[in-house]
Parts: C-alpha cells; sequence; structure tokens
C-alpha cells in the first residue's frame, strides 16, 4: 500500500495522542512528518478525508433523527439544496424508493432537532417520515483498503448501546472541546497544542480528556474520518425489515455481525412506514453489496419478512453530526421563509 493508504488504513479507530502525531505518524510510515501532512493535506483537498476527529457514542450528547422526504422528481434539486443547506443536517441523499431524499438532522437537544425538522417541513412544503433510533448493534464506519470485498467495514465493534447512558455525556465545562473534535484538527504539526491555547489549557488535559472519552465510550473512535464513495465505495445500500418488535434484538445480533454490514441499528416505525430493523451495506459494486445482502439475510433468518433495499442514487451533502453548536446561529435565515414551487 501506498503511504497514503497506510495512513487512511491503520488510524480510523484511534489517532495518536501526542504532541507531535504526524511526526509518529511519519516514523510508523518511515517517512517524514512533511509528508505525512502533506498528504492529509492533499487528501483533504481531494475529499477522501473528511477530518482528523471524533465519532460520539451513544448517550454523548445532543440528538440526532433520521428523517425522509417523497419529494416528486422534478424537484428533486430544489429540495435537496433545502435541506442540505441546514447547518444541523450532516447526510443527504437521494435513494431509490418513493420516499427518496434521506437525511439525517443533528442539534444540541431533541427539541432543537424537531424544531429543524418542521423548519424544513414547511420550507419545502412536504411531510418528512421522521425515525428515531431505538438500539444501536453497530455503529464503526471504517473501511478496509486491503481486503475492501472480503468487508466493507475496517474495525468490527459489537455490541448493543443504551442511547441515553447520561454516564457518557459530555459535561458542560467540556462542551468547547467536544466542538473541536467535532471540527477536527488542523493539519499542523502541534494540533493538539493549538486547541490547548484556544481553550486555556494544557495539551495534558486535553490527552486526558480525549483517553478518558475513549474508554468510558463518550467517543466511539478519534481517528481518521473518511469519505467513502471518494475512496470507491460507492455502491450504499440501507436495507429496512419489518420484523416482529419482540425478535428484533436476536435477528440483529446476527445481522450485525454479517460481512458487508457496516451500520445496523433498529428504530421507531412511522406512519406509512412499517420498518424497524436497518442494516446498511458499503461496497465498491451492487453486485457484491446484493451478494453480501443476500448472505446476510440467510444468516439472521430474515429472508421471508417485509424488506426493501434503498440504494443511494447521489448524495448531497456529507460531514460530520454537530451536537456542541448553535446551529440557531449557522442556519440560513431565509429557511424559514423560504419555500420551493410546488
Amino acid at each position: 500500500m501506498t503511504v497514503a493508504d497506510h495512513l487512511i488504513n491503520d488510524w480510523q479507530q484511534r489517532f495518536p495522542l501526542c504532541s507531535e502525531p504526524f511526526a509518529e505518524l511519519g516514523q510508523r510510515c518511515g517517512v517524514g512528518q512533511e509528508r505525512v501532512l502533506a498528504e492529509f493535506k492533499r487528501m483533504q483537498e481531494s475529499g477522501s478525508l473528511g477530518r482528523i476527529g471524533g465519532i460520539w457514542g451513544s448517550g454523548a450528547g445532543g440528538a440526532a433523527l433520521l428523517c425522509a422526504f417523497a419529494v416528486p422528481p422534478q424537484r428533486m434539486e430544489a429540495v435537496a439544496a433545502l435541506v442540505s443547506a441546514h447547518a444541523g443536517v450532516n447526510h443527504n441523499y437521494e435513494r431509490e424508493h418513493a420516499y427518496n431524499l434521506w437525511f439525517v438532522i443533528t442539534g444540541a437537544d431533541r427539541e432543537q432537532v424537531a424544531a429543524g425538522v418542521s423548519n424544513l417541513e414547511r420550507a419545502c412544503g412536504l411531510q418528512a417520515l421522521r425515525l428515531p433510533m431505538q438500539r444501536a448493534y453497530r455503529i464503526n464506519l471504517g473501511f478496509d483498503l486491503q481486503r475492501p470485498h472480503a468487508d466493507g467495514c475496517a474495525a468490527r465493534a459489537g455490541g448493543q448501546e443504551k442511547l441515553h447512558d447520561h454516564s457518557r455525556a459530555v459535561q458542560t465545562e467540556d462542551r468547547a472541546l467536544a466542538a473541536l473534535v467535532e471540527d477536527g484538527l488542523p493539519l499542523i504539526a502541534r494540533p493538539y497544542a493549538a486547541w490547548a491555547q484556544a481553550l486555556g489549557c494544557s495539551e495534558a488535559h486535553i490527552f486526558a480528556k480525549l483517553d478518558h472519552w475513549l474508554s468510558q465510550g463518550t467517543l466511539r473512535r478519534f481517528g481518521v474520518v473518511v469519505r467513502h464513495h471518494e475512496l470507491g465505495f460507492a455502491a450504499n445500500a440501507m436495507c429496512v425489515f419489518d420484523v416482529a418488535d419482540a425478535d428484533v434484538d436476536a435477528h440483529a445480533a446476527i445481522l450485525s455481525q454479517q460481512p458487508g454490514v457496516t451500520l445496523c441499528y433498529r428504530r421507531a416505525r412511522a406512519p406509512g412506514w412499517p420498518y424497524n430493523l436497518y442494516c446498511m451495506l458499503h461496497g465498491r459494486q451492487r453486485g457484491e453489496v446484493l451478494s453480501w445482502l443476500e448472505a446476510a439475510r440467510k444468516a439472521a433468518d430474515l429472508e421471508q419478512v417485509p424488506q426493501t433495499v434503498l440504494f443511494s442514487r447521489r448524495r448531497f451533502k456529507q460531514c460530520g453530526a454537530r451536537y456542541f453548536r448553535n446551529f440557531a446561529e449557522l442556519a440560513p435565515q431565509a429557511l424559514a421563509q423560504e419555500t420551493v414551487d410546488a
């Protein structure tokens, strides 16, 4: 593999917590710090690197909601633009279904998220499916460049998560650091020193806090966050199943461990949307994703339950979730007033 591939492949889960992390990576790769920084900057400019930062675990704080609009095809571009313009929206995809625009909106709390969805509904003239998560079985989207066809996920973290485990919550006094973790490390020789200066604390304090968050699950991971389309994982399918409520956990325990399954979670049903078990598969080609799905369905005994598969058509927006900043300051002022012509 190239130096860039090693930097992406080996550091998605745990980035060095030391004063000069890029020098540390250079030593591991047999190159200098300048080469490492140049490679990360090149990847950032090309779009394959989202950031070097954190992915929050359940209970860290804030709220998120998966939503979907059924958008008339002739209005797709305009509606998608409005949805993407909302600062709380971090994912926005067109998918193959009557409900064809799927987005995740995040915020400081459930009230802020609900208000954001209501604003989007008014602006777009559409009613959204609102699908809150009830349990996470696997959420760890790391991509293995060495064995991409064997398993789309680089590091597989199992186990069910409590969505409201307050012992993991970011405390009020740490929210400023949490916002920096969401933004990502600056690509400079001593990035943690820059954070420490901005916060008026020591690097040691930052290292201790990040290590604590990782050990208790406040952060699922702190490392290289990639953009899967730019790495060639362009076949993206969301698979949904209508499973008896009492049986979801048993099916999900098996489904979440299958090759190709990158995400697995339970969500609330909604009027007109009976599905409660979800999984995501990311591959390089549609055929391999369908092959993984067939094997996963068989292993988890889901072949006979009502289900549907929604492949992505277009990605309108993909960025990190934002829980620790004020979206009221960032959302377009026109959003509450602008509408899309029917």
